[in-house]
């Protein structure tokens, strides 16, 4: 599903985010910036090294923050990894709202036109999907209606049924 917003291409696919053609993909990360499993052991491993060492130098951000690293052996030129949070720590949709907003501000000021976001926080770290996907699109259609240089923004979501819950809230949002 393609919606335009603005000068800029909003875009749901199904598939493995590694794989993705965009200028930047975005790893769902922990504050530590450690790639283990879900989004981030898929981008470690089919990435290479080159990306853990780059986090490793970084050491870390706050929940709700965005760092930008080189994507190692991916189609992608950048990892943007953004840290979603964990359900039940807090102040949830907001510190999403941040992450998803940090990593697009992230992406305008390094110049990057097109973007890769999984559904950030809705794995491992068991933030309802519904909700992941209702803060997410909100804050990147509001973000799209603004000053950007972004081109594409493109959700690859995992599983058909990920996918019909942002198609979903997609029309939702785009016919209001």
């Amino acid at each position: 599903m393609r919606v335009n917003i603005r000068n800029s291409v909003l875009e749901l696919t199904e598939g493995d985010i590694t794989e993705m053609e965009t200028e930047a993909v975005v790893n769902a990360a922990n504050d530590r910036l450690v790639l283990g499993g879900g989004v981030a052991g898929a981008i470690r491993k089919k990435g290479g090294p080159e990306i853990q060492e780059q986090c490793d130098k970084i050491g870390g951000t706050f929940v709700g923050g965005a760092v930008i690293t080189t994507a190692g052996n991916l189609k992608a030129k950048y990892v943007i990894h953004a840290v979603g949070p964990r359900m039940g720590e807090g102040n949830e949709d907001q510190k999403l709202k941040n992450a998803t907003l940090n990593s697009l501000k992230l992406a305008d000021e390094k110049g990057i036109k097109s973007i890769a976001f999984p559904a950030v926080s809705a794995g491992i770290f068991g933030f309802p999907i519904k909700r992941c996907a209702e803060i997410m699109l909100q804050t990147t259609i509001d973000y799209l209606n603004g000053q950007t240089g972004l081109e594409l923004v493109s959700f690859c979501l995992f599983g058909r049924d990920s996918y019909e819950v942002f198609e979903n809230q997609l029309k939702q949002e785009t016919s209001r």
